[in-house]
């Protein structure tokens, strides 16, 4: 049977970043019917909307998964390791031990007040784009845009692994 491949940006800015990222990975991996294809480099990036906080540690990761999997299904699973692996929610866009964004779900767009997707905001973020894009360069979104071009038009410097985007939005 095909699989449906999927997107998921990791992000944490508390304690140890990566051993966060790690972790979250080995979860996620570990879900039945999903199956790790690529992760990114871990980047550093500063951090958007709330300013006053530690830097991010970044990551995305293409999963192959199995027929049985919806794109309900999946953002309900990574909420639940979200708060499995200590996150609270408590400041939009502070800081969190983890978290998990689904970005795409095969060409699925999808206006249900429980998930969104494409990603609403993906196209407006440098952190999300460079990594994504490093995995899947020739990536074109379900309504056509080429998330290269989506990253063009956004302000931002990378170096090595540090990316600094200049607008204040989240």
């Amino acid at each position: 049977m095909p699989h449906t491949f999927a997107y998921i940006s990791l992000g944490s800015n508390m304690g140890d970043t990566r051993a966060h990222l790690d972790k979250a990975l080995d979860a996620i991996s570990n879900l039945d019917g999903l199956s790790l294809m690529q992760a990114s480099t871990i980047y550093r990036t500063e951090p958007q909307g709330v300013r006053e906080q530690p830097w991010f540690a970044n990551q995305v990761i293409k999963v192959a998964c199995s027929p049985t999997w919806t794109p309900s299904d999946l953002l309900h699973s990574l909420l639940a390791l979200e708060t499995r692996l200590g996150r609270v929610r408590t400041t939009r866009w502070g800081p969190r031990v983890i978290d998990l964004d689904l970005l795409l779900f095969g060409n699925t767009v999808c206006h249900d007040p429980r998930v969104t997707l494409p990603h609403p905001r993906m196209l407006e973020r440098a952190f999300v784009l460079i990594p994504l894009l490093e995995i899947e360069p020739e990536l074109v979104l379900p309504d056509g845009t080429r998330a290269s071009q989506a990253l063009d038009a956004i302000s931002h410097t990378i170096e090595g692994d540090t990316i600094w985007q200049t607008t204040n939005e989240p």
